[in-house]
């Protein structure tokens, strides 16, 4: 019986910057909004979130070192607009669905095991 390799031998410990940034409340509200809202200013991402324009800008640069968001500087104005980067979303989704195929071998084996 051939072995898939493991979790961080499949090169799926590279997931942890991602999951690092997510894991925080404000950068998860954050993420979120530019999912169902499109590319935002800092001013509009500072809109209904109970931290300081400061803190919300650091948290954008933790994402941005994460790969999961980007700014571009915004025509004619002053501002950038801070937007998704999908594909490290895409990656997420799938290590989470990896990890989630191991769980169910697992617990498959593991009922073989226990009915045997």
């Amino acid at each position: 019986m051939s072995r898939q390799p493991s979790i961080a031998a499949a090169g799926l410990a590279g997931a942890a910057p991602v999951f690092a940034a997510l894991g925080d409340e404000t950068r998860l509200l954050l993420v979120a909004r530019l999912c169902t809202e499109g590319p935002l200013s800092i001013v509009r991402l500072t809109d209904g979130v109970p931290v300081t324009r400061q803190a919300v800008t650091k948290h954008l640069r933790a994402l941005a070192a994460a790969g999961l968001v980007r700014s571009k500087p915004r025509a004619r104005q002053r501002q950038r607009l801070w937007e998704l980067e999908p594909r490290r979303l895409q990656d997420a989704c799938r290590y989470l669905e990896r990890i989630s195929r191991e769980w169910d071998g697992a617990l498959a084996r593991l009922k073989s095991f226990v009915e045997e």
